[in-house]
């Protein structure tokens, strides 16, 4: 029963959170939809640590994209065999996981160390750091331990045979938890920490992952006040005038008044 709900019920829990959650946050919150920047506190590591952790995770994503949604039939029918593929995946995946962890690293220190960032932290935050940590440490576990070192001698653990195949079924709706049953428990604590920060995605500032300045081609341009003082005072219009030019507002300015 343990094993049927952390790996069948559980990770439709999460996903069904971050869908629901991301329509609330999108809803109800859409000013706090951003990155909660921290650089007016403190730049030089951030300016260090942000671009090697988010390249470094763009990797890891498409990384664990091919390795999950490609099954071994498909390798090996374009001519690569299952021992080159392990060594194609493994290499990459290893120096995109160390990436990962240093700019990770970078940031967490900054976080702790630099006072004005640390009391510009939320809590959301601090759940975020510790999960996203969790997650990022048991892949790399994962990875040295049985695709690197190959602890138990297998040549590598071959989870397109069990993790692979469980997660697109899973995606169909065809949950088979069974397939979980054997994988190592590095994998297992790995999965479950992926799918934890997928349900919480919506209640941090992960969110901003999914923006993009799309709207900022085709908004207006801001319109600011003149400040050159030949133009007539703010105070002389009324609230509902319409915004006139420069070149009116000087040329109404010359104009001579016909009253006395």
């Amino acid at each position: 029963m343990f094993n049927n709900f952390l790996f069948g019920a559980f990770p439709w829990l999460a996903i069904a959170a971050f869908a629901i959650g991301m329509f609330w946050r999108w809803r109800t919150d859409q000013f706090g939809w951003n990155t909660h920047s921290t650089q007016i506190y403190e730049s030089k590591l951030l300016r260090l640590s942000s671009p090697l952790f988010h390249w470094a995770m763009v990797f890891v994503i498409i990384g664990h994209l091919m390795g999950l949604a490609f099954p071994k039939e498909w390798t090996r029918a374009v001519g690569i065999s299952d021992t080159a593929y392990h060594w194609i995946a493994t290499i990459p995946g290893t120096i995109a996981g160390i990436a990962a962890l240093l700019g990770f690293a970078g940031l967490l220190y900054r976080r702790l160390v630099k006072r004005s960032v640390f009391l510009a932290t939320s809590t959301s935050d601090k759940v975020m750091y510790v999960l996203l940590g969790l997650s990022l440490l048991s892949g790399f576990i994962a990875t040295f331990s049985l695709q690197l070192l190959d602890i138990h001698g297998t040549h590598g653990y071959d989870y397109r045979e069990t993790i692979s195949p469980w997660i697109r079924q899973l995606l169909i709706f065809n949950v088979q938890p069974e397939l979980m049953a054997d994988v190592p428990w590095q994998f297992k604590v790995h999965v479950i920490a992926g799918f934890t920060i997928i349900a919480v995605w919506p209640f941090t500032h992960l969110v901003h992952a999914f923006s993009a300045p799309v709207g900022y081609t085709t908004r207006p341009y801001v319109v600011y006040r003149s400040r050159d003082q030949r133009t007539t005072s703010m105070q002389s219009h009324t609230a509902w005038e319409p915004i006139r030019s420069h070149r009116q507002q000087l040329d109404d300015n010359e104009t001579p008044s016909h009253g006395a």
